[in-house]
């Protein structure tokens, strides 16, 4: 009898394996961050509305001369639209600034626009110089500390440190800036006290700017990498005799740059507001003495247009921040995300 052999079955296909697919955090933390930014943009310009309406006295009696007759002064105020309702005079100051218009000095009859364009490119010298001059010496300064004092080694050079680090960075900017126009510009004779003829003028008000940020962000540096020395995986490292610039480059800055640059991001924000008062002190003709001299002739737009650049660049600078951050590390990324 023949034996009937069935021939094997041909091998399914083996099926497409779908890897599970996890989305990137980046869409979804870029959407959260444009949607704050803003709701940041309205604030901002409600709050720069809002804030000049409370500054005492009457823009149009400045603008009219101590000796004006009250019909000038009524002339003067409704050219300036500043008769209408206060809701109209919002109405018209946003829509403005959708068109791109800040509106008109009341004191020198300039496009608020063109003042700042004038005044932005000093402010941004003084101001790209002290960030990065912050960077560039408290990390350092910080990780040397922490890596001569690790183990409790050198205390006296860790008290040193500390006390120093804490008595200059509690010095407000304009008295660190008196005390540098007195030594530096006075005395020694070796800068120029204000302006900015030159280019050695911008070196009194860069560190009259980054001698405070400087020390708080040292200390934490300092912190933070005594953290990380401690932790196994530099002790695995350093066993593997690595040379100590691998070792604290590759290993320990990465691994301390978090929680840095989120302080960071604070300290710098904070220099803009100080760029204020030291441009004041060192008569810097940037948006600070701008606005202060807007005050003081209570020119409206002009103190709406630089407020508000200023508020929008102190935002923007976050945001840099928070991609940076997430370009570093990324689980950072995710967790804001996850709150945006």
């Amino acid at each position: 009898m023949e034996t009937l052999i069935a021939s094997p079955k041909a091998p399914e296909p083996p099926k497409a394996v779908t890897p599970k697919t996890v989305g990137s955090p980046w869409p979804r933390f870029l959407l959260g961050r444009l949607g704050g930014l803003v709701g940041v943009l309205v604030m901002l310009v409600v709050g720069t509305f809002l804030i000049v309406q409370l500054i005492p006295g009457d823009p149009a009696q400045v603008m009219a001369g101590p000796d004006a007759s009250q019909a000038q002064v009524e002339q003067i105020r409704q050219e300036q639209g500043l008769d209408q309702p206060l809701f109209t005079q919002f109405t018209e100051y946003a829509g403005g600034l959708l068109e791109g218009d800040l509106g008109t000095s009341f004191s020198s009859g300039l496009p608020v626009s063109e003042i700042i364009a004038n005044r932005l490119p000093f402010t941004a010298q003084i101001a790209l110089l002290a960030v990065v001059m912050a960077l560039v010496v408290s990390v350092p300064l910080g990780m040397a500390v922490a890596v001569a004092c690790r183990g409790n080694r050198r205390k006296a050079l860790d008290t040193a440190f500390t006390s120093v680090t804490a008595v200059l960075g509690s010095i407000p900017e304009f008295v660190l800036a008196t005390l540098l126009i007195m030594f530096f510009a006075i005395k020694l004779n070796m800068f120029p006290p204000s302006g900015a003829a030159t280019l050695d003028s911008m070196v009194l008000p860069v560190l009259a700017l980054t001698i405070a940020p400087i020390c708080t962000l040292a200390r934490v540096v300092r912190r933070e990498t005594a953290a990380v020395l401690s932790m196994d995986y530099m002790r695995t490292a350093k066993g593997r005799r690595l040379r100590a610039v691998r070792l604290y480059a590759r290993h320990a800055l990465p691994n301390l740059m978090t929680s840095t640059l989120t302080l960071g991001g604070l300290v710098l924000t904070g220099l803009l507001g100080g760029a204020v008062i030291v441009e004041f002190v060192f008569a810097w003709p940037g948006l600070g003495t701008g606005v202060l001299d807007a005050l003081v002739k209570r020119d409206y737009p002009v103190i709406q247009g630089v407020v508000l650049l200023l508020g929008i660049l102190a935002t923007l600078l976050n945001l840099l921040v928070d991609v940076v951050l997430g370009l570093l590390d990324p689980r950072s990324l995710r967790g804001k995300a996850g709150d945006a």
